[in-house]
């Protein structure tokens, strides 16, 4: 898929604006009415990192849960709701679905994307796949139940390089899909041979090395922390690379008092909450005009206010919806993952 038609897809997905802003009382009242929601409707939040820090107090609150899409899941599947309030973008819901298909997944508004799942669309990967039948299709976690259902493994960025590194050991050719910046820092880590799916992180993808060398430069004293859905050349950059989870991790164990930070800027919250001491910096973007202007912020994550995650509860909008057949293929990848995981902790 040229870039061209990539640029063309996403465009036509991202959100008319930003919801408009509530004042500080009027978000007080919708976060009591959601208490309350949640408790009648046997239901509990889950939410994403790069949500609004409002959406990820609110599920502290009310013992719910905030992290990367898997963990996220993981804990819907754990936890005893019925309903599953996921405040993030549509695959996180369907993932959450995948694991807990008997409960009731909802999302406040399901138009919430992901540029990673809209570059790879099923029909057109199936035909990638049936192509070069001679490799193993792994995919990432940002990606559709129907991708999924397709793949040999599904993976997250912090474990993808190890379960690359297993599988080129024993001799396999991959498929790798669909971000191809992430596809090429495991392919660098890892020697193996890999087919790239041609998509990637709008929000990633901005992040410009040259402005963060001359920002580097006037805060000495500051060390980068950088997801490897980013460019080479700002991986390259790099103190830490890592996923959301291990760039978190990494600003409450390095000794460093300062960071800057290649991610989307909703990790802030938890980063400031762990570590109120130290000072956080979103990493410079390239020109608005070049790119999708997102500027350190997912405009599909920002989708998610307290108003519609009050209506989804209220209404049972946004329900997440997947064939059993779907959910049962999806399973075995996600499954052989989390295997391999236990296996190799």
């Amino acid at each position: 898929m040229e870039n061209q038609e990539f640029n063309r897809k996403i465009k036509k997905h991202l959100p008319a604006k930003a919801p408009e802003k509530l004042s500080d009382k009027e978000n007080r009242l919708l976060a009591d009415e959601i208490k309350q929601l949640l408790k009648q409707k046997n239901a509990v939040i889950i939410a994403h990192y790069y949500t609004d820090p409002m959406i990820q107090k609110l599920a502290e609150e009310t013992g719910g849960f905030i992290g990367d899409s898997l963990e996220m899941a993981r804990f819907g599947a754990e936890h005893a709701a019925k309903t599953l309030l996921v405040a993030g973008v549509r695959f996180m819901g369907e993932s959450a679905k995948i694991l807990s298909p008997e409960k009731t997944v909802l999302m406040p508004d399901l138009a919430a994307e992901c540029s990673l799942d809209l570059g790879c669309e099923p029909e057109e990967f199936k035909k990638f796949c049936a192509a070069n039948p001679d490799r193993v299709v792994v995919v990432y976690a940002n990606t559709s139940a129907e991708i999924k259902a397709l793949a040999d493994w599904t993976v997250t960025s912090s474990i993808a390089v190890d379960v690359v590194k297993h599988l080129a050991g024993e001799g396999k050719k991959i498929i790798w899909a669909p971000d191809r910046y992430l596809g090429d820092y495991i392919q660098r880590r890892t020697g193996a041979d890999m087919l790239l799916w041609n998509a990637c992180c709008i929000v990633h993808v901005e992040f410009d090395a040259d402005k963060i060398k001359s920002l580097k430069a006037a805060n000495p004293d500051a060390e980068l922390l950088v997801h490897p859905e980013s460019q080479p050349e700002v991986i390259a950059l790099a103190d830490v690379t890592g996923s959301t989870s291990q760039l978190l991790q990494a600003s409450k164990t390095r000794p460093a008092k300062k960071f800057i930070v290649a991610t989307e800027s909703g990790i802030f919250y938890k980063m400031q909450q762990a570590c109120p001491e130290k000072t956080f910096i979103i990493a410079p973007t390239k020109a608005p005009s070049e790119l999708y202007q997102c500027e350190g912020n997912c405009p599909w994550m920002k989708m998610n206010n307290l108003q519609n995650l009050r209506d989804a509860l209220k209404n049972r909008s946004g329900e997440i919806r997947l064939a059993p057949e779907i959910i049962e293929k999806a399973l075995l990848p996600l499954s052989r993952m989390l295997e391999f995981r236990k296996k190799h902790s």
